[in-house]
C-alpha cells in the first residue's frame, strides 16, 4: 500500500481545499471571495491528478517480474524493505497535515493576530473624505471609521451615531476594542483596524459584538494620539462571527 503514498496525500490535499472552497464558505478564513474559483479549480485538479497517479503506480505494479519482487539474495526487493521507488513509510507522515485541514479546518484569525499587529498602520495623509450617507445609526466598517477618525480633517464622524462589528481584544490594562482584521489577498497580509469603546464592559475576548455608539475625538487629525479612535457605546450586542470574518483593505 505504501507505493500509493503520493495518490493519497494528494487526494487528501484536493479533497481538503474542495472542503472548504466548494462545499462550504470556510475559504473565506483565508482568502477573498474572488479567489473561490481557483481554489476549486485547484481542488479538483489534485484530486484528477491522485487518480492518474494511483493509476499508473497499479499499472506499474502488474506489469513487474513476479519472480523480481522477492529475491532472498537481494534485499532490495523484499517487501518489507523501506526503499525503493515507493519511498520510506515514514513518508505517510505527510498525510497528516492534509488530513488535520480536511477534518478540522483551523478557525479564522483572531485576537492573537490583531495584538501582533497592533503597532504596524500604514502612513496616511491627513485630508478630506467623501460626505457619509444619511441616517443614524450608520454601519460602517471598522477600516472606514478608523481612517475617518484619524485622517480626516473634515471631522465627518463628529455629531453621527454608528455601529461597528468586529471580535473584542484587550490591552494589557484593560481598556478593550472592537477589532476587525483587514486583508487584500488572503489572511497572510492580514492588518488590523479597532476602536477602543468606552461607556461599556468587556465581552469575553474574540467575542463578536456590534458596538453602537458617537466617536469621541482625541488629538489632532493624523497624530499618534488620534490612535486608536475611541467610540463612546450606547449599545453592545453579541452577534455570530459573520461568513467573511475579514474586511477588505
Amino acid at each position: 500500500m505504501r507505493r500509493y503514498g503520493p495518490a493519497v496525500l494528494l487526494a487528501l490535499v484536493g479533497a481538503a481545499i474542495l472542503r472548504v472552497s466548494l462545499f462550504s464558505d470556510l475559504y473565506l478564513r483565508y482568502v477573498q471571495v474572488g479567489l473561490r474559483p481557483y481554489l476549486v479549480v485547484s481542488g479538483v485538479v489534485l484530486v484528477l491528478l491522485a487518480v492518474v497517479v494511483a493509476v499508473l503506480v497499479r499499472t506499474a505494479g502488474e506489469q513487474e517480474d513476479p519472480e523480481d519482487l522477492e529475491d532472498p539474495e537481494n534485499p532490495e526487493s523484499h517487501p518489507g524493505h523501506t526503499h525503493g521507488p515507493a519511498g520510506p513509510r515514514v513518508a505517510w507522515f505527510l498525510t497528516l497535515p492534509a488530513l488535520a485541514l480536511l477534518l478540522f479546518p483551523p478557525p479564522a484569525l483572531g485576537s492573537y493576530s490583531a495584538d501582533r499587529e497592533a503597532d504596524r498602520r500604514a502612513a496616511r495623509g491627513v485630508g478630506t473624505f467623501p460626505a457619509l450617507p444619511a441616517g443614524n445609526p450608520l454601519d460602517l466598517s471598522l477600516g472606514d471609521f478608523g481612517s475617518r477618525a484619524v485622517y480626516d480633517s473634515g471631522r465627518s464622524l463628529k455629531g453621527r451615531t454608528v455601529r461597528l462589528t468586529g471580535f473584542v481584544t484587550r490591552d494589557a490594562g484593560g481598556t478593550w476594542y472592537v477589532t476587525r482584521l483587514l486583508v487584500s489577498c488572503c489572511a497572510a497580509d492580514a492588518t488590523t483596524a479597532k476602536a477602543e469603546v468606552r461607556g461599556a464592559g468587556a465581552p469575553p475576548v474574540d467575542t463578536w459584538v456590534t458596538v453602537t455608539g458617537t466617536w469621541h475625538p482625541e488629538g489632532e487629525p493624523g497624530s499618534d494620539a488620534a490612535w486608536p479612535p475611541v467610540l463612546d457605546a450606547t449599545s453592545v450586542r453579541r452577534v455570530p462571527q459573520p461568513d467573511n470574518p475579514y474586511e477588505k483593505r
